[in-house]
């Protein structure tokens, strides 16, 4: 749970990306606490892609600006990323390396310190020292899931994005690795972007979250209470809202 009165891990602040005549991020303002996971939802094309990829600089921003720890991720994006790591469903690892030779790269690229324990440590956690010597491209889409999630926490990052990170396990899965995340958040105060469709899970891991449509932040509140601020039963019922009807929403 974020500390009163600390300082962001992540501040965002009037975040604008425009694609020539299309406008696919819209004054976008919003901040992650230490110790605080955020998520970040809306139908597919509302933006929420566009807005991760220009926290990790793989997109500049058109406007705005984007602070990790501090750090203008415009002026210094080096020592922000530093801070930051990501798992994504769209980003799987290099299949020709096994999982281990995975885990040394990113870890070399990272300048982990202790890199072998480190590795060691996070393949215990996440169950993979039985496949440590199975290439990438041959593991299932939930072991590939989970090496994914140790690869994002090599480095002990400040703010980790996460898009979609259970997609491939079973439930009883997704719920042990859900924990591990929240355990791993309080043990280095992290910051956590989490965007997901999986409604459930935004109520289980979520302080706050950040409703997307067409580019602009529509909603934003505790996922447990901001369903009934709108008149409805569930989160999902909410989000399905956003996507047929923002503009009601938007109004109310």
């Amino acid at each position: 749970m974020r500390t009163a009165g600390s300082s962001p891990t992540l501040s965002v602040t009037d975040l604008r990306r425009v694609f020539g005549d299309i406008v696919a991020v819209d004054g976008v303002t919003f901040s992650v606490g230490p110790n605080e996971t955020v998520g970040l939802l809306g139908p597919n094309g509302a933006g929420k892609t566009t807005t991760i990829n220009m926290i990790l600089g793989v997109l500049s921003q058109t406007s705005g600006s984007i602070l990790i720890e501090g750090i203008d991720i415009a002026k210094d994006r080096r020592r922000a990323l530093e801070k930051t790591n990501f798992a994504a469903v769209y980003a799987p690892l290099p299949g020709n390396l096994t999982v281990i030779q995975n885990l040394r790269f990113f870890g070399l690229l990272y300048d982990v310190e202790d890199l072998s324990e480190r590795i060691a440590e996070l393949s215990d956690a996440f169950d993979l020292i039985n496949i440590r010597n199975t290439r990438f491209g041959l593991l299932s889409s939930g072991e590939q899931t989970r090496v994914c999630l140790a690869k994002a926490l090599l480095n002990r990052p400040r703010l980790l994005l996460l898009d979609e990170p259970t997609a491939s396990l079973d439930p009883a899965t997704a719920r042990d690795i859900r924990a591990k995340i929240l355990e791993y958040t309080t043990r280095y105060n992290m910051g956590i972007l989490w965007t997901t469709h999986n409604m459930y899970e935004v109520t289980q891991v979520c302080e706050r979250v950040l409703f997307l449509s067409k580019g602009k932040i529509l909603l934003e509140g505790a996922p447990q209470s901001l369903p009934g601020e709108y008149g409805k039963e569930t989160l999902e019922d909410l989000f399905i809202s956003v996507a047929r009807e923002p503009l009601t929403l938007g109004g109310t």
